[in-house]
């Protein structure tokens, strides 16, 4: 990428140059992509005013380049709808569901996320939110903790969280998903232009009179992309490394962040407990696949290697 001196990239022409050049690429890639978005100039900024502040701010936008490019395909989904590749599951989905975890209640069966909203309250709805409110703060919170306490296990930790996405994009677009509040406003009938929906968090926006939860829906990729809940993904990732790293008490908060972030996806009609379970098997996977590349492939560990040296 540009000259290094003990692993350290410097800046030099080389990388002004290359920093530049994928600057000015990224923009315009978006811009025809998926339309101009202040999103993007604002992501453009962190990364030059991190790389060219100092040695350290470097050495962490170019560790936290992983998230970069994670983020950097989520958006660029907008532009490939998963639905213009396979059909949508919307009722078949919706039937498994109430087969499956259906709940009785005055003669009908409801599936969970029916019964759950019938049973509200403020309080759960604020505890939910907030729970919610961390399925992304919390993992990079521990990937920033990671990367000053240990440059190794950070990238074990980032590389297997793009994984885990990677898996879950590929299951949209092979098994296009609608989740639960598409059936409460739209019913069974596909709509393919749907936007997204605050559903039953937008219960936590009326209590405090925000917008934060729309504000964060209506930035979407894809509406019918709810199974695997990458939601509840995250934080078994985090709390799968937080006990490799032996953290203590801090594991207990990550253990109950994940079980109310579980939770949440489906009392807020985000998720069925199918998504939400395949969003764990899909975190399993995603462990499992990386532990055994790293464990058999003499590249990806001196990929590793070289990578640890830049951010060291």
């Amino acid at each position: 990428m540009a000259n290094a001196v003990d692993g350290d990239i410097q800046v030099n022409a080389k990388s002004i140059s290359i920093v530049t050049g994928i600057s000015i690429a990224y923009f315009i890639l978006s811009i025809l992509l998926v339309g101009f978005k202040t999103d993007q100039l604002i992501l453009i900024g962190i990364f030059n005013v991190l790389f060219y502040a100092s040695v350290i701010t470097r050495k962490f936008i170019l560790g936290f380049s992983i998230f970069i490019v994670y983020w950097v395909i989520f958006d660029y989904m907008k532009a490939f709808p998963n639905y213009n590749y396979n059909d949508v599951a919307v009722k078949g989905l919706y039937d498994a569901e109430k087969s499956l975890f259906g709940i009785k209640l005055n003669g009908a069966i409801l599936t969970p996320n029916e019964y759950l909203r019938l049973k509200s309250t403020s309080f759960i709805d604020v505890a939910a939110g907030i729970f919610y409110l961390c399925w992304i703060p919390v993992p990079l919170a521990f990937a920033a903790y990671l990367f000053f306490k240990n440059k190794r296990q950070f990238l074990y930790f980032s590389l297997t969280f793009v994984l885990v996405n990677m898996l879950g994009f590929i299951v949209y677009y092979v098994y296009p998903a609608a989740p639960p509040w598409y059936i409460q406003f739209h019913g069974f009938n596909f709509h393919p232009l749907t936007q997204g929906n605050t559903a039953g968090l937008a219960r936590f926006d009326k209590y405090f009179n925000i917008n934060l939860f729309k504000s964060i829906y209506s930035k979407g990729s894809n509406v019918f992309a709810a199974m695997p809940s990458l939601h509840s993904s995250y934080p078994v990732i985090v709390l799968y490394y937080g006990i490799k790293n032996r953290l203590g008490l801090i594991n207990w908060f990550f253990g109950v962040v994940m079980v109310g972030i579980w939770f949440t996806a489906v009392y807020a009609s985000h998720h069925y407990v199918l998504d939400v379970i395949a969003g764990i098997l899909t975190a399993t996977l995603g462990i499992l696949l990386f532990n055994w590349v790293l464990s058999a492939s003499a590249n990806f560990n001196r990929f590793i290697n070289r990578y640890e040296s830049v951010i060291r």
